[in-house]
This record gives C-alpha cells, sequence and structure tokens, in this order.
C-alpha cells in the first residue's frame, strides 16, 4: 500500500468503552492506531474505563505503551456505570472536531469504514452511522417500533460504531447535558445523518437495554401520548356504550339487571386510567433525573498514557 502523505488535518478523537474486554484490547487498538495513522495528522484516544475487573486496562496500557507515538486519556469511571453514561463522560473529554464512538470492541465491519465514514461527514453529514446488513429479531423489533413513532425522517437501527460532528455534540448537549439515547438524540437533533452498511451482523450487547429502550421511547417518540390516547378513547367508547345501555334500559322499562356489565366498565375504566398514571409517572421520572440530577457521571481519576 503506498504511503498517504497528505494527511487529513481536521481533529479527530476517537472515544472507546471499555468493560471487562482484555481479550479483544490489542487487537481493536492496533486496527484503530493503523487508520488513524494512515489518515490523520491530529488525533487522540479516549478510552473509558467503565468499571473493569479483569486486565483491560494493564493491556491497553502496555499496548500504548509500546505502540502509541500519541498520548492515550483513560477515563476511569468512580464505578460501573453503563455504556450511555460512560460514553458521555468521553465525549466530554474529547477535542476533536470530528469524534468517533465505539460502544464496543467488536469489530464486524471492514477498518476500512472509520475512513469511509469521515469521508462521508465530509460531504455534509454531521452524524454518521456504520451498521449490519442483518438485523437481529429483537433489535429489528424494538427499532421498528422506535421508527413508527418518531418524528425523525432518520431511521434507526443497530449500529457497530458511528462518527459525529463537533455540532452534532454541541447540539444535543445544549439540548441536555446528560443523554440516556445518544443516537437517538442525534436523529433528533434536526442535523443531517447517512447509515453505511457492512455485510454481516454484530453480536449482542451484555448490558441490559430494556430501561434504556423506554427511556428513548418515551423521550424521542410520542409512543407514550399515542397509547395514551388510545386508552382514553377506548374508555370514553366503553362509558359511552355504558350510557346508552343504560338509557334504554329506562325507556324500555325493564329491570337493571347488568350487575356484571357494569362492574366490567368500572373495572376497565379503572385500569385504563393507572395505565395512563404509569406512562405519566415515567414521563415525570425522566423529567427528574434529566433537569434535577446534575452530576450526570462520577470519574474517579483521569491518566494520560505518552511512550
Amino acid at each position: 500500500m503506498a504511503q498517504i502523505t497528505n494527511k487529513e488535518k481536521n481533529f479527530i478523537s476517537a472515544v472507546v468503552y471499555l468493560h471487562d474486554c482484555a481479550g479483544q484490547v490489542e487487537t481493536f487498538f492496533d486496527r484503530l492506531l493503523a487508520r488513524l495513522e494512515e489518515h490523520f495528522d491530529y488525533y487522540e484516544i479516549v478510552a473509558v474505563n467503565d468499571g473493569c475487573t479483569d486486565d483491560t486496562v494493564v493491556r491497553l496500557k502496555e499496548f500504548a505503551a509500546g505502540r502509541m507515538e500519541k498520548p492515550l486519556t483513560i477515563l476511569n469511571m468512580s464505578l460501573h456505570q453503563g455504556v450511555e453514561q460512560a460514553m458521555n463522560a468521553g465525549l466530554d473529554a474529547a477535542i476533536g472536531d470530528f469524534v468517533l464512538e465505539f460502544d464496543s470492541l467488536d469489530t464486524p465491519y471492514p477498518a476500512e469504514m472509520i475512513w469511509q465514514a469521515y469521508e462521508t461527514a465530509l460531504t455534509g453529514f454531521d452524524v454518521v452511522t456504520v451498521s449490519p446488513s442483518r438485523q437481529k429479531t429483537v433489535s429489528k423489533a424494538f427499532y421498528t417500533l422506535f421508527n413508527a413513532f418518531s418524528n425523525s425522517i432518520y431511521k434507526l437501527e443497530s449500529d457497530a460504531f458511528r462518527l459525529v460532528s463537533r455540532r452534532a455534540i454541541n447540539r444535543v448537549k445544549a439540548i441536555s447535558e446528560n443523554l440516556p439515547y445518544r443516537k437517538a438524540a442525534y436523529a433528533a437533533s434536526g442535523l443531517a445523518c447517512k447509515t453505511l452498511h457492512f455485510e454481516g451482523s454484530i453480536r449482542g450487547q451484555q448490558e441490559a437495554r430494556l430501561d434504556k429502550a423506554i427511556d428513548s421511547l418515551a423521550l424521542y417518540t410520542n409512543a407514550g401520548y399515542k397509547i395514551s390516547f388510545g386508552i382514553s378513547c377506548l374508555m370514553a367508547l366503553l362509558t359511552l356504550i355504558a350510557l346508552v345501555y343504560t338509557v334504554v334500559v329506562w325507556l324500555v322499562g325493564e329491570p337493571v339487571t347488568g350487575w356484571t356489565t357494569t362492574m366490567l366498565v368500572l373495572s376497565g375504566g379503572l385500569a385504563g386510567m393507572f395505565v395512563i398514571l404509569t406512562i405519566a409517572v415515567k414521563y415525570l421520572s425522566l423529567l427528574v433525573d434529566l433537569v434535577f440530577r446534575k452530576q450526570a457521571y462520577l470519574i474517579e481519576s483521569i491518566e494520560k498514557i505518552q511512550k
């Protein structure tokens, strides 16, 4: 391969999430570093240690000492806080004009797609997502539901990594400092997004994502409103039917013997009311977290590793 002499001058950051992935460290960072060195004069790598209990960080430091010419930043979270919070910390530490976000060290995509994502961003896209051509059934079902209720013209799907511009980061941070679901926030930012596909699939995340899925549906879609509205309409219809039934019985002059029907309507009404209250409480809980929880993540220490 010919040596690239005219490298990009934009500063690019790579934020990498780490949690008990010692066996993948050397392979991933060697692959990433090769692409950064090949194409960019100015870059940084920010690794977020989200409470690793194995020798992931030790291996990374050994790799940096023997392989990296530029400094490596390691954010050591105070405790295991999950992908989203840890990556938010990494984004706050990154200083690049563009930021690569790697939520895991799995690499089912060709390494060249890192550069391809950057080239795509230069054509006018603030968010470039690299996704597999084959989606897992559960993920596909969730994103189908999410996209059906989302107001964004950009459809979400499972992804391996993404590249975002500084403008995209600033835009979503201006909306909220604490992002419970970054890629949904990017899609809802109003900036241009693009998805690149590679042949294959990605492994499922080890971390449970049910809470995040519920939060994202409440925050970034109108699913809660539509469900509440549908339940309200159903309850109103049942109430109207009960009213018509009562009037008919009164006009005919027959005794009211529909105790079971009355109790069914009352039970259904109460059930619907509690469902609506549950959705309302979920929204209020999210609002409290987003507005009043000032400290979104906890960092124990920051290390600069330089050869």
